[in-house]
């Protein structure tokens, strides 16, 4: 692959997401001083901090800014006042939806790791999730979240009506194939087949393009069961496809696997610009403080730079951050002992892609907030 320039949206958004943003993007510039790369990074408002600012949570400028961008990265949104006051008509959560719809981004995906050095940190036992890698494809603009919704004029009783079409279902499970193609071969659909309709069209779509990939193993879970056995045999799972509230649950649940929500990264994609966040949410309680944990949004990053076709680059991305783990340079929330800040675990990272052993040189810098890394 060739020097690339990509122009990059930064929506940092709330609470700790600017914090963690910096990180990332402070990696992301370690990537191109080391590949030679030129990435334009062009800061926009989306969430709480759009609201108070503009009275959208997500600006007209915000919303062309990512339409014209290669890729978008997002730390997180969300603000207690909102959370607070079930009766507010602009919510900050009302931005990242639309920014999903408007950039026709249907498929999440989130990976799952269970990382070695920190298998103490998952509520589930070690020799259970130990050597767990799990793809999860979570299908993004369809389904109850999307469908017509309202009250009665009593306010007394309300509905949310869930609809899917065949070609919502088939383009995300090309992706879920193509994605198990190149791991493990196994795919499981989760759905609600013996009692939903559109859990039946699911199942239906999915098993008309099973047979263009021969050598992927298909295999069917009811969402209840599939909650159930991402706790007892995670394992056991490869590539998983569902629609969009089982995916938002199932995966959530299946986060404690890696024992932090601060370790995992996501996608979401369409056919154009791909938005890539931490799963974790604003965590306003730690705003300011420095203890925010930046890996997942870094792992995001490097999500980026595989949508990029940045094989050797992400793979960069990720070394470092495992280089990071296997040295115990973490914020608290991982080693409640630990003297590592937000920026000082993202120097180390970002040292890391450039040099590790050039890193383990200036580890003491870092330690003392000495680092001058870009």
């Amino acid at each position: 692959m060739g020097i690339l320039s990509k122009r990059i949206v930064v929506l940092p958004g709330d609470g700790i997401g600017p914090e963690v943003c910096s990180e990332a993007v402070r990696v992301l510039r370690a990537v191109s001083s080391r590949f030679g790369h030129e990435f334009e990074f062009d800061y926009q408002l989306m969430g709480a901090c759009a609201i108070d600012a503009t009275g959208s949570p997500l600006p007209d400028a915000t919303l062309e800014a990512c339409r014209r961008a290669d890729a978008v990265l997002l730390g997180a949104i969300g603000d207690p006042k909102y959370d607070n006051d079930p009766t507010a008509k602009v919510r900050p959560e009302q931005g990242l939806l639309g920014l999903r719809k408007a950039l026709g981004l249907y498929a999440n995906i989130r990976p799952i790791t269970a990382y070695d050095q920190l298998l103490e940190h998952s509520p589930l036992k070690a020799e259970r999730i130990q050597g767990t890698d799990i793809l999860i494809f979570r299908e993004l603009t369809g389904g109850i979240y999307f469908g017509e919704k309202g009250r009665s004029e009593d306010r007394t009783w309300a509905y949310d009506h869930c609809t899917y079409s065949r070609d919502e279902i088939l383009r995300i499970a090309h992706r879920a194939f193509k994605a198990a193609e190149t791991r493990r071969h196994q795919f499981t659909l989760v759905d609600k087949a013996n009692v939903l309709e559109t859990s039946r069209l699911w199942r239906e779509t999915v098993q008309s393009i099973a047979p263009e990939y021969p050598s992927v193993a298909l295999d069917y879970l009811f969402v209840d069961n599939a909650a159930m056995q991402i706790i007892l045999n995670p394992k056991q799972f490869d590539v998983i496809l569902t629609e969009n509230m089982f995916g938002d649950i199932i995966s959530d649940e299946a986060s404690v696997i890696a024992g932090s929500l601060g370790l995992l990264p996501s996608a979401s994609v369409g056919d154009g610009a791909a938005l890539f966040e931490p799963i974790h949410g604003s965590y306003p309680q730690a705003k300011g403080k420095g203890i925010a944990n930046p890996i997942a949004t870094i792992l995001s990053a490097a999500l980026l730079l595989d949508h990029f076709n940045l094989q050797e680059e992400a793979d960069c991305v990720r070394d470092a951050v495992q280089h990071a783990l296997d040295q115990g340079v973490v914020t608290p929330e991982l080693n409640p002992a630990t003297l590592y800040s937000t920026e000082q675990v993202g120097n180390f990272i970002a040292y890391s892609v450039l040099d590790i052993a050039d890193c383990e040189v200036h580890r003491n810098n870092i330690k003392l907030g000495m680092s001058t890394i870009i």
